[in-house]
């Protein structure tokens, strides 16, 4: 599977659900963990920040609001839209195909989104969002995991699968370190029965 191969069925899936995410709260671990950067963000006197994988936007009005100059993107026409509605400077791009020059950016956010890359197609991504950094640039992942391994997981409720991609702590230490330092890694056990864990990563670009 590849990463190219996915668009159309990610784009369809989000747009359909657009409405339904932005009225969907934030658990206190994901607000914390958000926090978290900001606070490195603001140590470093950190000011242009990238988010990719958007959604509707509600991150990217919270570092907009405390001061950073923020550009939201996703692939989602439908999420990229209630950006703009918030006042965000928003585009639809997918993780191949960002479109800003090299260097552009302080830090970077990904939250939930990079699972939907295929562990082919990870490096090449990472290797992009690298470029796009100055150096010393900070960058957030944050990604379900806990085990390797790839696959369609269907939702129940709307009867559609989104693919998956999931990474020990280890495996996905050893892919992220090709490309960042390591600077803070937080694992959060998931109310769930396969295990389940969210992976909090800040890292920097050397």
């Amino acid at each position: 599977m590849k990463y190219k191969e996915l668009l159309a069925e990610l784009q369809n899936y989000y747009d359909q659900d657009a409405e339904r995410r932005d009225g969907i709260a934030k658990t206190d671990w994901k607000l914390e963990e958000r926090q978290e950067f900001l606070n490195h963000l603001i140590s470093e006197k950190k000011r242009k920040l990238l988010e990719i994988g958007a959604g509707t936007g509600q991150d990217s009005v919270f570092f907009q609001e405390n001061g950073l100059e923020v550009i939201s993107t996703d692939l989602s026409p439908a999420m990229v839209e209630r950006c703009r509605q918030k006042g965000l400077n928003a585009f639809v791009r997918d993780f191949q195909n960002l479109g800003f020059p090299p260097a552009s950016f302080d830090a970077i956010y990904a939250l939930n989104c990079l699972l939907h890359v295929p562990k082919t197609d990870l490096p090449s991504v990472l290797a992009n969002l690298k470029n796009l950094l100055l150096p010393g640039g900070l960058f957030f992942m944050g990604v379900y995991g806990g085990e390797n391994r790839e696959a369609v997981i269907e939702d129940s409720e709307r009867g559609q699968g989104r693919f998956f991609s999931f990474y020990s702590n280890e495996r996905l230490t050893e892919v992220v370190t090709q490309f960042f330092e390591i600077i803070y890694f937080k694992t959060i056990e998931q109310q769930s029965d396969d295990d389940e864990i969210f992976q909090s990563l800040i890292l920097r670009r050397t």
